[in-house]
């Protein structure tokens, strides 16, 4: 992690990912949240005041050092006890059957190897674990693809390993057969960016 990444890109993050749309979708995807919770790509914490009441604890990863600085005041205002952990999500400590909710909110674009974050999400999760996730990703229109794949080199470079390409339905049913997702487009933001997944993965 160089200059950039530590102390450009979270504030650049922390910018684009707050607002009020995006903020709805946090709350309506973490409304039933509970148990052992693990967020992957906790960030600057802009998930924290979205989870339950009735959530006292979760255990939180990002390998983004610089991120920490930001989060510091959300984790300092909530009732939630953060235990965060410096790791990326392609390998991770943690013994299987550890979690009942794994959180995983626009991350999947930026991990180099994706596939591995799922597969590692599925070994953390209790048998009936849920994965609540929201992504960004490949759109079904063709038009717009094409300027997704021209547009990725581009994104990547200067927002921290980002693919606006990644078929994020395709890469979570790689682990879990039974899936519930949306697939929409977020209504304020341009089409090549704001192409949605949601859902809810269950092992």
């Amino acid at each position: 992690m160089g200059f950039y990444s530590n102390l450009i890109i979270p504030y650049c993050i922390e910018f684009a990912m707050s607002g009020s749309t995006l903020e709805e979708y946090r709350q309506q995807l973490l409304a039933d949240v509970s148990g052992e919770i693990l967020e992957i790509g906790f960030g600057t914490g802009l998930n924290l005041p979205h989870y339950p009441d009735n959530v006292s604890k979760i255990t939180t990863i990002d390998p983004n050092v610089g991120m920490q600085k930001l989060a510091r005041a959300r984790i300092a205002a909530s009732n939630i006890s953060v235990d965060h952990k410096v790791l990326n999500g392609e390998s991770l400590p943690m013994a299987d059957g550890s979690f009942d909710s794994v959180v995983c909110t626009w991350t999947l674009c930026s991990i180099p190897q994706a596939d591995k974050a799922i597969a590692e999400v599925y070994r953390l999760l209790k048998p009936g674990g849920r994965f609540f996730f929201i992504e960004h990703g490949l759109s079904q229109d063709p038009k717009i693809q094409a300027w997704q794949n021209r547009l990725t080199p581009i994104q990547k470079a200067i927002a921290d390993g980002c693919h606006l390409n990644r078929q994020i339905k395709h890469i979570v049913q790689q682990k879990f057969n039974d899936v519930t997702i949306e697939q929409f487009y977020a209504p304020k933001l341009p089409k090549v960016i704001g192409y949605m997944y949601r859902g809810i993965a269950v092992k």
